[in-house]
């Protein structure tokens, strides 16, 4: 649904929850002197109810990660430079298929959902490059533990495996703009001799003319 006739300046950093996503992101503002935009997660009113109770606040979750994404990326390609999202509208498709098959999404809101996906997505382009940071979930779990956020604590180890599952299938697929996947497990951004080589890694790719690049 995302035009292919050109792209945008954007970079892409996505991943299942605990991936290292805005670390990285982070990161990549101070190395690559870039601006950033954080996905709304600290100001989300909804994200806490929804792992509480998922089918009541599925629906209204995804519009608003939908509505937020849309925003965001219009605010970036106005700046018409590049610049660094941690996830984005591209990928929010997962998450609103996982929702679906599990049954906390009915059929009604998921049309809907694309419907107006469908209409946004009629107005950007293709990121210059994704960052698809591949995390197993064990290494996601950990990290979820460590950083301690009450609401994630209380989700169960199927969720965590159906939605690192729905990822490798999209990121799979995915074949919009060039993309670099990165083994998180086997970089710890905390150590300089790690978080060199990924950066590197990410100025090669920027300027790299095959579709996928792959350091799993």
């Amino acid at each position: 649904m995302i035009k292919k006739n050109r792209q945008n300046e954007m970079i892409i950093v996505d991943g299942v929850v605990g991936s290292g996503k805005t670390t990285l992101m982070n990161i990549l503002r101070e190395e690559l002197k870039l601006d950033g935009f954080e996905e709304p997660v600290t100001d989300n009113p909804i994200l806490g109810k929804f792992y509480h109770d998922r089918q009541r606040y599925a629906f209204p979750l995804q519009i608003f990660f939908l509505n937020r994404r849309f925003r965001v990326l219009k605010e970036a390609q106005e700046k018409n430079e590049a610049c660094i999202m941690d996830r984005s509208i591209y990928g929010d498709v997962i998450f609103a298929k996982l929702l679906h098959d599990g049954g906390d999404m009915d059929k009604d809101e998921f049309s809907l959902y694309q419907d107006l996906l469908a209409n946004m997505l009629d107005h950007i382009e293709a990121p210059r490059l994704m960052i698809y940071l591949h995390c197993d979930v064990d290494t996601a779990i950990e990290r979820i533990r460590k950083r301690g956020r009450d609401y994630e604590q209380i989700v169960e180890r199927d969720y965590w495996e159906r939605l690192n599952s729905e990822y490798e299938e999209y990121f799979k697929a995915y074949d919009l703009s060039p993309i670099l996947i990165i083994e998180a497990k086997d970089y710890d951004l905390e150590r300089d001799e790690d978080r060199d080589k990924v950066v590197e890694m990410i100025r090669s790719a920027i300027y790299h003319k095959d579709k996928v690049i792959s350091n799993m």
